[in-house]
């Protein structure tokens, strides 16, 4: 059986403003209609044998991983719930660990979810051979086929040919700079790292404890003490914590005498960068890629997206121009790979706009802030059909409520009231309320606060659904 094991614990911050840590780039829609993580587990849909997905990624995005899996109808293996990113040789313990507690011990297939493969046969079919190779005790790495001298990749030599069309993993070597990268592409016994990779579950636990002991103890711990929350799995958090960070790369592929490297050609791209969503994306007459409300006049060689407003660009070329709610990119094409350090400056000035958009995800839905003030904050609030938020109460706020569309229940110390279109109402500092959407369209509402203090840590949770 091959398992697979999607990793979608990432930040994603060269994709910043629109990934942001609170909604990271794997739950974004970049290169078509599905976000990432379900581009994922779309491209494996067809692979004989393939068992549902198992999802490791970082507990605070746990509902949205959670409801995109649902809309696809895809009941998941497991969805492992990470206190804190540890890098990618933790998460494949954990996922060795859950497989085998199971009573099985299949094939792991480890794919990224923030990957765009252009030829989905072609990877099942490396996944079928792959799956021969592990069952034979290998350790498989996928090494794509270098078309271009990429200095943001790392790579992987070839070492002797052992069957058609594998080869013994030599030797895995770190981004180079441009000279470099093209004699590794001259040579033709480089490829490009993708960070994907095949192995029993039970092989690769043992390569662990052979080679990184210290991550399969945490990662044990972490496990036995972890717990079932609703439909995910939660990691303890003080084991986890004490787990290293480290790649698999590093951690096991690099010492293990038990390495291959099987080669793809499947038009394959990191989407990690403004510069690969260009490489990838649908061009204009001017190799332009325009995605929004975008109109050019003698604009060449650019990245524009729009979100919320016309963005127009006139005469300017090899740019990357990114519009949300509350942030605009500007930046050369040839330089998208610092945008990391503006989140950084970001954080350090504890900036908002570094962690969460202007509008903000929740299990039950949505709300974006319209206005605010001193004293005062207006939000359209979206609450999905059948959701609820929390019952709760403030100390330093009140609010108003006024539907906009839907019908909305609210509850005020005990009492229940209906609300339709047009209707609204009071919720007075300190006492307890809830809200929720019965109905089969989303509900829409907005609502005024007003007080002291307007932040969202001025919330006493007395009962929630989402055992947050």
């Amino acid at each position: 059986m091959i398992l697979p094991v999607i990793l979608a614990g990432g930040s994603g911050t060269r994709l910043w403003p629109l990934s942001r840590y609170e909604y990271p780039k794997q739950l974004l829609a970049l290169s078509g209609p599905d976000s990432l993580l379900q581009s994922t587990v779309l491209r494996l849909q067809g692979l004989e044998g393939a068992a549902s997905p198992l999802v490791v990624c970082n507990e605070k995005h746990r509902f949205f991983v959670a409801e995109q899996l649902l809309r696809m109808d895809i009941a998941p293996f497991s969805i492992v719930l990470e206190p804190m990113g540890k890098n990618t040789a933790p998460a494949v313990a954990v996922a060795a660990i859950q497989a085998l507690a199971q009573g099985e011990d299949p094939v792991l297939l480890v794919l990224p979810a923030d990957h765009h493969i252009r030829d989905k046969q072609g990877l099942q079919d490396a996944a079928r051979f792959g799956e021969i190779l592990a069952e034979q005790g290998r350790l498989i790495t996928f090494g794509l086929v270098p078309h271009t001298p990429e200095t943001g990749y790392g790579y992987i030599k070839k070492g002797k040919a052992f069957r058609e069309g594998a080869f013994i993993l030599e030797e895995f070597v770190e981004k180079p700079d441009l000279p470099t990268a093209e004699k590794y592409l001259a040579s033709g016994n480089y490829l490009w790292n993708s960070g994907m990779f095949m192995f029993k579950a039970s092989v690769v636990l043992d390569q662990l404890e052979k080679h990184a002991p210290e991550i399969v103890k945490a990662c044990k711990e972490a496990v036995e003490k972890g717990q079932e929350d609703l439909d995910f799995f939660r990691l303890e958090a003080g084991a986890f914590s004490r787990c290293p960070s480290i790649s698999i790369d590093y951690a096991v592929m690099e010492k293990t005498g038990q390495g291959a490297v099987f080669p793809l050609d499947i038009g394959w791209d990191d989407l990690g960068s403004w510069e690969s969503l260009w490489q990838t994306g649908e061009k204009d007459a001017d190799s332009n890629v325009l995605v929004g409300d975008v109109t050019t006049v003698e604009t060449t060689n650019s990245y524009l997206h729009s979100t919320k407003r016309m963005l127009a660009a006139v005469g300017v070329s090899d740019l990357v121009v990114v519009e949300t709610a509350d942030a605009v990119l500007v930046a050369n094409r040839n330089k998208v790979q610092n945008v990391k350090h503006v989140v950084e400056q970001l954080k350090k000035l504890q900036r908002e706009e570094a962690v969460s958009h202007k509008k903000v995800y929740r299990p039950w839905g949505s709300y974006e802030s319209i206005e605010t003030s001193r004293r005062f904050q207006v939000k359209l609030i979206t609450v999905k059909p059948g959701a609820k938020l929390s019952l709760q109460r403030h100390f330093h706020r009140a609010e108003h409520w006024v539907v906009v569309s839907g019908t909305a229940i609210a509850t005020r110390d005990g009492e229940e009231i209906t609300l339709h279109e047009d209707q609204s109402t009071y919720i007075p500092l300190g006492v307890v309320h809830r809200l929720e959407n019965p109905g089969r369209i989303p509900l829409e509402l907005i609502e005024v606060q007003s007080g002291a203090y307007l932040g969202e840590d001025d919330i006493v949770r007395l009962d929630d659904v989402y055992g947050r």
